[in-house]
């Protein structure tokens, strides 16, 4: 079974629902109740999901639960969708998010089992490790850490001082640097001028086997789905990992990379200091990015690409030598 960090608050009616948001209602009626919000990939029946108007989308599919849409995606979509219809999305799932799930209360974590620890782990007295989480053998954890309930850490992991990990499942052989947070609420959000709207997070952070992270650096848990670091993944210090983020194996970061939501990079990826790349793209494998790039868009395995915006090396080399020779 695998750990539950946050209250499932459903079923939830679409009367509350419409007592919420205004919304017009199509091939659903008053009596249907929703179990949970989630991503389109996970929806099924008794579930919602929702489509941004930037998405790609296939309109045969979604024949699962109902989606949240604007009208100009409503009318692309075959009529037999349930669908709740919507001005904002962005707005929508934000409200939605906060009445389907909410943070465990102190007494329910108190509730929970005592956490398991494995035989021969060394951990500091100072450190905190909350009910409900299950630590392999082998493991260190130093002074001032926080292992959060439910927490899963594998066999021969080292969490070194003053590192906070929630929201977290972690496999064996993984090194975590001091000072370093994992797991926390990603940035997003619906941006109101009067009082901006957090969307509540579900999602987890996994680290695969032997990924190592420096010192004080951030991943934050996935959204609606999971913020995955891949094996034997290394980042030095100050790096920062939006939601969603899914990176590959053996990838190198240098110190200072930002990677922003929801983007995907493959495998064998290196980027040099201080590189930023931007949200919702795809990096492909074997990719390497200089120092202090701006990554814009998609990029192509087995590029080289350097500068901001990010462009192939050589033709980057070619006009600054041009430029500046």
């Amino acid at each position: 079974m695998e750990p539950c960090f946050f209250k499932n608050l459903g079923p939830i009616g679409v009367n509350k629902i419409k007592e919420q948001i205004q919304c017009n209602l199509h091939n659903l009626n008053e009596e249907v109740v929703f179990l949970e919000l989630t991503n389109l990939r996970n929806l099924k029946k008794g579930g919602i999901s929702f489509l941004n108007d930037s998405e790609v989308f296939n309109g045969n599919e979604y024949s699962e639960g109902a989606i949240i849409c604007t009208n100009s995606i409503r009318n692309k979509l075959n009529d037999n969708i349930s669908l709740i219809v919507v001005g904002n999305v962005q707005e929508t799932v934000s409200i939605l998010s906060n009445i389907f799930y909410r943070s465990f209360k102190k007494s329910e974590i108190n509730a929970l089992d005592t956490a398991k620890i494995g035989s021969n782990c060394d951990i500091s007295k100072s450190a905190v490790i909350e009910n409900g989480a299950i630590i392999g053998k082998n493991v260190k954890i130093g002074h001032g850490c926080i292992v959060g309930f439910n927490c899963i850490i594998g066999d021969n992991s080292i969490i070194d001082n003053n590192s906070v990990i929630s929201n977290s499942i972690i496999a064996e052989n993984v090194n975590i640097g001091r000072n370093t947070s994992i797991g926390q609420q990603g940035f997003g959000f619906f941006i109101n001028k009067k009082k901006n709207e957090r969307i509540f997070h579900i999602g987890r952070v996994i680290l695969q086997s032997g990924v190592n992270i420096g010192a004080n650096c951030t991943i934050d848990r996935g959204s609606f789905s999971d913020t995955i670091i891949g094996s034997n993944t290394y980042f030095d210090n100050l790096c920062h990992i939006a939601h969603n983020v899914v990176i590959g194996n053996n990838c190198i970061f240098a110190a200072m990379t930002g990677i922003a939501g929801s983007t995907k990079i493959g495998d064998n990826v290196m980027t040099g200091g201080q590189t930023g790349i931007a949200g919702h793209l795809t990096i492909g494998d074997n990719v390497k990015i200089a120092a202090q790039s701006g990554v814009l868009k998609n990029i192509a395995e087995n590029s080289s690409v350097m500068g901001h915006p990010a462009i192939n090396k050589y033709t980057y080399l070619k006009k600054y030598k041009k430029n500046y020779a």
